[in-house]
């Protein structure tokens, strides 16, 4: 596998040490932490009641961007008639 050198800060190195667990490299402490998540990873992380608030926000704001699409659609679709 290829290598590349990156300068990084004291702090930055400092931190990355912190997280450094034995005999792990800092590549596989900087995939870790940078890696793709699976939604699988978020379960549990709310309560019910922040789950039904958030899915609640949601709803709204899309039916607020329907709306609102619906209603451009229209002010396009009359500009083309005129």
């Amino acid at each position: 596998m290829a290598t590349k050198n990156i300068s990084i800060t004291e702090e930055a190195y400092k931190r990355l040490a912190n997280l450094r667990k034995t005999n792990e490299s800092f590549s596989e402490i900087i995939l870790e932490v940078v890696g793709k998540k699976r939604l699988s990873d978020f379960f549990g992380i709310l309560s019910k009641e922040g789950g039904k608030e958030l899915e609640d926000n949601i709803q709204m704001l899309r039916e607020k961007h329907r709306k609102e699409r619906s209603g451009r659609i229209m002010r396009i679709s009359e500009e083309l008639r005129s």
